[in-house]
């Protein structure tokens, strides 16, 4: 059980005055992520479904005693939500330090979002592309800040199909949810590239890391009927969310990340990334068609 549970975040850093944003924070690895943040400061829980928000959100402040706790809608499967969730929070918050891009869809039977992407695509990496695009100044004014993706091992089995992104020629759920985690690694790297000696004020940095939480027994799998049944036959080897959470927080508050950019972590401690996930090429080039697709420009 143990060895199962992996590594844990050790840091007592404190958040106090500072703002922190967990993107579907209403359930799973999401939840705790913003319930140890809610310890240290406030937290924004961004989620889709404000009825199962605001009853984690009562449940962290009633645990907690921080009433900074606050929900905020956000669809990450529709452009439209993404702006107005950023265009409220803009003219609402005037500190953003902490950006976490949790939220996330896996095995999805072929959908599409509200813009026309494929769902994996469009809301791993997309829906994230856009919110960090449009919340990336107020982090810049507010560094020393950090942008932290939850990413996943199954990067590894990923590919940027460029010919067919959103999967019309062929899909397969899997490998679809594959392809997404390997966006969010090269979204990663390509921003820590982009904002690496650019964005510095003296010893205050912007960075942004990667992650891989470990197989956590979670919501995550529902779409998979399967998946779901071996997760339960299986779950005393599975993470519970609390400790798949533990590397998201690590990233988010390590007193020793604090110029550390562009790296892929597990387990609180830096893990391998696959070939394709060094590749820098695609990096440049994922970041060129997210940049068209959304109708944004991001230089």
């Amino acid at each position: 059980r143990r060895y199962v549970a992996g590594g844990q975040c050790k840091s007592t850093a404190r958040l106090e005055g500072k703002v922190v944003i967990v993107t579907g924070a209403n359930t799973g690895i999401g939840k705790e992520t913003a319930r140890d943040l809610a310890q240290r400061g406030k937290v924004i829980i961004a989620c889709r479904d404000i009825a199962k928000a605001e009853a984690a959100a009562s449940e962290i402040r009633a645990e907690t005693g921080n009433q900074q706790v606050i929900v905020k809608k956000l669809d990450l499967a529709d452009t439209k939500s993404i702006r107005e969730f950023a265009e409220k929070f803009l003219a609402e918050e005037k500190e953003l330090h902490i950006l976490i891009n949790n939220a996330g869809v896996m095995l999805c039977p072929y959908s599409k979002t509200a813009d026309g992407f494929e769902m994996h695509l469009g809301v791993n990496h997309l829906g994230h592309f856009l919110l960090t695009f449009l919340l990336l100044e107020r982090l810049k004014q507010c560094a020393p800040a950090r942008i932290v993706n939850v990413s996943s091992l199954a990067h590894h089995g990923g590919r940027i199909r460029f010919h067919d992104l959103h999967g019309e020629k062929c899909y397969s759920r899997g490998l679809a949810y594959c392809h997404s985690k390997l966006a969010n690694v090269l979204f990663t790297r390509e921003l820590a590239r982009r904002l690496q000696g650019k964005f510095r004020a003296g010893a205050s940095y912007l960075t942004a890391n990667a992650l891989h939480p470990g197989s956590v027994s979670s919501e995550l799998v529902r779409h998979s009927l399967v998946m779901t049944w071996l997760w339960k036959i299986f779950s005393f080897f599975l993470k519970t969310p609390c400790e798949g959470a533990q590397t998201s927080i690590y990233c988010a508050v390590a007193e020793e990340l604090d110029s550390v950019t562009g790296q892929y972590f597990s387990d609180c401690q830096p893990a391998y990334v696959s070939s394709r996930g060094r590749d820098d090429e695609t990096a440049k080039k994922l970041w060129s068609v997210s940049c068209e697709l959304l109708g944004i420009q991001w230089d």
